[in-house]
């Protein structure tokens, strides 16, 4: 491979992959294509060499740009994480842009894929399409698991899963579509659960947690995301879907207070806020298929601390990047509460 034509590299989970993917392959070159919308942030990928990261400011669903951008480069395969992501912001703000992100966006990069012969296509999912699981269920999602989103971001990611699924059926499109459990790592948003708990640990301010703290997620480093991704441009098979986690189920709560300790700060510095509607409980992935292709996470359930801490490095290591970013954002961000 020489060329990858990354959509939304500039964001928390592309930028950490464009970075990934150059560190290891030095002949590689990444063409970033990337809306930049309020959680799209060049300086997540300025020091990067620009004689192999090719920066390229467009918007996924306007088709006619991303043919002329793909037939210009005609890159060895794409990668999607372009997303609207923010769950809140689904609920509070409306769909449009949702639905033009994770709806259309995938149809056009699909078509475009099919057009121009690409000979693969990933789109970078979530395993918020299959809804919730109960906190005493002995069950976890794995890749036949039936679609029911529960949440209109959630919604909006699946069809545009379906869309794929749907171009590889019928035109034999070479398309693989990911599910992912919640990542964490350096170059995340202010606004996310982690860095906020981390941001307001450090100003002594309590960290807002919704309801009882007791939803659960799957946890995973988000090289370690980054990393399966690797693996699937090199073993992955068109048509099928691959979840990616690592068995690290932890609730809001536990989470928080591990990082209070980390920080030294006393563990009862939070505050309930209201919930939001329709919280789902827990989720959990069955990540069998792609271990069984050999991938092997290097922060898994065990080394969870480990990578907490490292991201707390980072935050406390880069605190003008957080900044910038908090004040940019002020005016989304005074209504978001997690």
């Amino acid at each position: 491979m020489r060329t990858l034509l990354v959509a939304g590299g500039a964001g928390f989970i592309g930028s950490n992959f464009v970075r990934w993917m150059l560190a290891k392959y030095p002949d590689l070159k990444i063409v970033n294509v990337d809306k930049l919308t309020y959680a799209g942030n060049l300086d997540n990928v300025a020091d990067l060499p620009v004689e192999r990261h090719i920066f390229v400011q467009a918007d996924i669903a306007d088709a006619p740009r991303m043919a002329q951008i793909i037939e210009e480069w005609r890159p060895d395969a794409i990668v999607n994480f372009a997303a609207e992501t923010h769950v809140d912001r689904s609920i509070h703000e409306g769909l449009r842009d949702f639905v033009f992100a994770n709806v259309m966006g995938p149809q056009v990069l699909a078509e475009a894929t099919k057009k121009f012969n690409i000979p693969l296509y990933i789109q970078i999912s979530t395993d918020e399409v299959f809804g919730a699981l109960g906190l005493d269920e002995d069950r976890l999602f794995h890749e036949e698991t039936p679609f029911a989103p529960n949440m209109p971001y959630a919604a909006c990611k699946a069809g545009g899963d379906l869309i794929c699924r749907s171009y590889f059926q019928t035109f034999k499109t070479p398309i693989i579509v990911t599910h992912c459990s919640n990542n964490y790592g350096p170059y995340q948003y202010p606004e996310k659960f982690i860095p906020q708990a981390i941001s307001k640990a450090l100003r002594d301010e309590p960290t807002p947690i919704y309801g009882d703290g007791l939803y659960v997620r799957d946890w995973i480093h988000v090289n370690d995301h980054g990393s399966a991704i690797d693996l699937l441009l090199a073993r992955g098979v068109p048509g099928e879907v691959y979840n990616i986690g690592v068995d690290n189920e932890r609730s809001n709560i536990e989470i928080v207070q591990m990082l209070l300790r980390m920080l030294g700060k006393p563990e009862d510095l939070t505050v309930t806020v209201q919930d939001r509607p329709g919280h789902d409980r827990r989720y959990a992935i069955d990540a069998r298929k792609i271990t069984a292709l050999g991938w092997v996470p290097e922060f898994p359930r065990e080394k969870f601390e480990d990578g907490l801490r490292a991201k707390i490095q980072w935050y406390a290591d880069n605190a003008e990047w957080v900044e910038k970013l908090k004040q940019r954002g002020a005016e989304i961000n005074a209504h978001i509460k997690i």
